[in-house]
């Protein structure tokens, strides 16, 4: 017990020294309970500097969300996908009004067209409406013909194989007495003729560069391909643009098209597929029927 007495006996120098550091604590503690000072700011957000760099940051952002938007190209309204009808802003509601509306094979052949049959809202139509590409016989259509009353007496009763004039030896007074067939016309024919080398079908006449269905049909009620030239056909899911466009009455507009639409889906596998693309009627279907070939 007295060693532990011992132990709690301090000099005057150390009484003094123990005294002396509990006046440091308790100063202490009452610097820190009454000496708040304002934390100073290191950082301020809201200087003009600072906001101007903010402002740039933001505008490199909207740039940024405006590339990875997916860009809008012309587009026939008829043949929009659920991807391409999402991506334009369209519900799933307008979409399907489309699709029942083209499965009852209707067209759309206006911009009011497209508003009535899917019911999109002002601000969706005002944004893509500029993109619509409808085929050129909906937008500038041909007025009907006027023919001279001499053509109204020219032949139009249809004559059978052996009664018709081979279109290979035909020459350009036979053609003119076919309504619908002037000096111009008969002579694009033979042009066409000497420039293949003889015709191999009769639906070549397509392609040649002015000339109606209408007026095809009746110059085939009198003449008809009876010496045939073999034809090289090109293979579609091979062919370039500049192969396409070899194809008389085909352009390299709408060979690029076509190029385009094959790339895309990377092969066509049935030649029917082309009508889905603007531009391609019957008369150019009827050629690709017989410069192409799907392998």
């Amino acid at each position: 017990m007295e060693n532990f007495k011992s132990h709690l006996l301090f000099n005057k120098e150390q009484q003094g020294g123990i005294l002396l550091l509990a006046l440091l604590i308790l100063g202490s503690i009452l610097f820190l309970l009454f000496n708040n000072p304002e934390p100073k700011i290191v950082f301020d957000s809201s200087s003009a500097e600072i906001l101007k760099h903010q402002a740039s940051i933001d505008s490199l952002k909207l740039i940024a969300l405006e590339k990875r938007k997916p860009k809008i190209y012309p587009f026939n309204p008829n043949f929009i996908t659920d991807y391409k009808a999402y991506t334009l802003g369209m519900t799933t509601e307008q979409f399907n009004r489309l699709s029942n509306f083209r499965s009852k094979d209707q067209w759309i052949n206006s911009i009011a067209d497209f508003k009535r049959v899917t019911k999109v809202s002002d601000s969706v139509l005002d944004k893509i409406s500029p993109y619509f590409k409808f085929p050129d016989w909906v937008t500038h259509p041909k007025p009907r013909k006027q023919y001279p009353t001499q053509f109204t007496k020219k032949a139009t009763v249809v004559k059978s194989f052996d009664q018709k004039i081979d279109l290979n030896e035909a020459t350009a007074d036979q053609l003119q007495a076919v309504r619908g067939i002037g000096p111009a016309l008969s002579a694009r024919i033979i042009k066409d003729r000497k420039r293949l080398d003889g015709f191999s079908t009769d639906d070549q006449l397509y392609g040649v560069w002015g000339i109606d269905a209408e007026v095809v049909v009746r110059v085939l009620g009198q003449f008809t391909v009876k010496t045939p030239k073999e034809i090289l056909k090109i293979q579609i899911n091979t062919a370039s643009a500049s192969d396409i466009a070899t194809i008389p009455g085909v352009s390299f507009d709408l060979a690029t098209e076509i190029w385009e639409y094959r790339t895309l889906r990377e092969r066509i596998n049935n030649l029917e597929e082309l009508r889905k693309i603007d531009g391609v009627n019957d008369s150019k279907f009827k050629l690709f029927q017989l410069y192409l070939s799907v392998e």
